[in-house]
């Protein structure tokens, strides 16, 4: 499933948090999430009209006495601790990581020193997790998001005023397409931009999709300026490449979805059970390509390709299986070719013969090579030498019409 979310009135974490709950995410995922944190949140939804327009709003109702203010430390100590599942942990600390680094760029500190407020509060804590959370309940393969809007004019922060756009804001979607919009105040968050970068896998507008669904998330003004909310569309791709291909060669392309990472800390010996891991799981392929990441650091970059079913247990393995903080989910078209399988005698070891047919015709024969190993190794000969007598055993049998 992809989803596209629609950011022309900007972004904030009550806004995606009601767009979730409006597109079907139970409230209970939510609040289990905030529950995690043991800060005493509540969250409470309720139907509005923004503009016209009807829409959920999700109000976080908190202690009387938050007066919190918490540090980049206090903050990943304390998402680290609650029993949430592995992928809203990883993505709530990757989003607040962001945050960490945007207020240590814009105040000219080291990120260690950098202590939050409006972000360190408790609703913003709510807002992170509880939206983490729920765009892991969905289990999106891709999320694309429109340009956002910022606004315009100026806000109040922790320190005083602050012009819109927030320093804040424009360094989190630094390399993003933003606009300021028509609304004459502060229309993205520094909570809203960075769970925006910490979700989103492209930036454009609606891609072509099957809808099935929309979720509206209203944000707290309703003004006549522009309809203060984030859409929320989900739905399944139709790829351009399959819209004029005759539907009898259709059942030829099957919907995939790569699953990628670039991973620079890992012990290399654990890379050959996390490959099979994936296998094991139902990914097609899975496969490590070498590269270069920033600093020089030689890295790898980590593939599955695997079909959208068990995206979620693919993901959920790389999560806990690496030191992956993020993943990359593309939706790809694959074309296989449809596949016979026959079995021949190497000096009796039974050997598999993999075939592949374009239009009833054989154009590719491969004998299995987990066959071949056990053959050469039971027949106390070199692998090269069963795979000569496999080629020459699999096309006497095609010869014999067997």
């Amino acid at each position: 499933m992809i989803g596209w979310l629609d950011c022309a009135a900007g972004a904030s974490g009550d806004m995606l948090l009601g767009a979730l709950v409006d597109v079907g995410v139970p409230l209970a995922v939510l609040q289990e999430a905030v529950d995690a944190l043991q800060i005493g949140v509540q969250l409470q939804t309720s139907a509005v009209i923004r503009a016209g327009l009807g829409a959920s709003q999700v109000q976080v109702v908190v202690p009387e006495a938050d007066q919190v203010t918490r540090n980049w430390t206090e903050i990943r100590s304390l998402v680290t601790q609650a029993a949430l599942s592995a992928p809203a942990r990883e993505r709530a600390l990757d989003v607040f990581a962001r945050l960490a680094h945007a207020e240590a760029q814009v105040h000219r500190v080291d990120v260690g020193n950098v202590h939050f407020h409006e972000v360190g509060a408790h609703d913003a804590l709510a807002d992170i997790v509880g939206v983490c959370a729920g765009f892991a309940f969905l289990g999106l393969t891709q999320l694309v998001a429109s340009p956002v809007a910022l606004g315009s004019g100026q806000t109040r922060g922790a320190h005083g005023p602050l012009p819109v756009p927030a320093p804040a804001v424009l360094a989190l979607l630094a390399g993003v397409p933003v606009h300021a919009g028509a609304a004459s105040y502060e229309s993205c968050t520094p909570t809203g931009a960075a769970l925006l970068m910490g979700w989103v896998d492209d930036w454009g507008q609606l891609p072509a999709l099957v809808v099935d669904r929309v979720g509206v998330g209203a944000g707290g003004r309703d003004n006549d300026e522009v309809a203060n909310v984030v859409r929320l569309v989900l739905g399944h791709a139709v790829p351009a490449e399959l819209q004029d291909v005759p539907a009898e060669l259709r059942a030829a392309e099957l919907q995939s979805v790569v699953v990628q990472t670039n991973i620079d800390d890992l012990d290399p010996r654990l890379w050959p059970g996390v490959l099979q891991l994936l296998l094991d799981l139902g990914a097609d392929d899975a496969w490590l390509t070498p590269i270069l990441m920033k600093k020089g650091r030689p890295a790898h970059l980590l593939s599955a390709l695997c079909r959208s079913e068990v995206l979620p247990a693919v993901r959920s393995a790389i999560f806990r299986e690496t030191s992956a903080l993020g993943l990359r989910t593309t939706a790809v078209t694959k074309t296989a070719l449809a596949r016979e399988e026959f079995v021949i005698q190497v000096h009796g070891q039974p050997i598999r013969i993999k075939t592949g047919l374009l239009d009833d015709a054989v154009v590719n024969r491969q004998p299995e090579w987990v066959d071949v190993a056990a053959a050469a190794q039971a027949l106390d000969l070199p692998a090269k030498q069963v795979l000569v007598l496999a080629f020459a055993a699999a096309q006497r049998s095609l010869d014999a019409g067997g």
